[in-house]
């Protein structure tokens, strides 16, 4: 369990700052955040064991109200290490560096490949034989897929943070 979510929870825990883990739920489960760190500060000192199991608790409770605010199900805690894909640790790099610039040349290289690749293919497939429909098909699905793409790329880049894809609100809902 190494997310951010999870990593702002112990964190909370370790230095008695709720805070920490709050910033991640949106206000509505505040008083729940509340009242599990209470409860887990106080059985963490029964022992490694209860220690452990308080923790997990107080992390499952964070984690599941911050899904909560995304509007996503909550399934489950995530072991360490999965594979995010390359951009999640670029990101996090680019926090750290406290510069954006590796994040954009990334991405926009992406953007530049997927793009070209597409139109290509869109391009390869526009001179058909207008009575062959399975190849008059294949350029409108091509053609209308690079569309689409491009129209929901745009709507994803211009999206309020966690708009795309998440409905994500860490205030009060609207």
């Amino acid at each position: 369990m190494d997310g951010p979510v999870v990593t702002a929870a112990r964190k909370a825990l370790d230095s008695n700052n709720v805070n920490l883990a709050l910033a991640f739920v949106p206000e509505s489960g505040s008083a729940e955040v509340r009242a599990a760190f209470a409860k887990v500060q106080q059985a963490r000192k029964a022992g490694p064991a209860a220690r452990d199991v308080a923790d997990l608790y107080f992390f499952e409770t964070v984690v599941r109200l911050h899904r909560a605010g995304e509007g996503a199900a909550y399934t489950g805690l995530k072991p360490a290490g999965l594979d995010e894909g390359p951009v999640i640790p670029i990101a996090e790099r680019a926090i750290s560096a406290g510069s954006p610039d590796a994040l954009i040349e990334v991405l926009t290289e992406t953007l530049r490949e997927e793009v070209k690749h597409r139109f290509a293919h869109m391009k390869h497939l526009q001179h058909y034989n207008p009575d062959d429909l399975a190849k008059a098909r294949e350029y409108v699905e091509a053609m209308l897929g690079l569309q689409v793409y491009a129209h929901q790329l745009h709507g994803a880049m211009k999206a309020k943070p966690h708009d795309s894809g998440h409905g994500h609100s860490h205030g009060e809902p609207k």
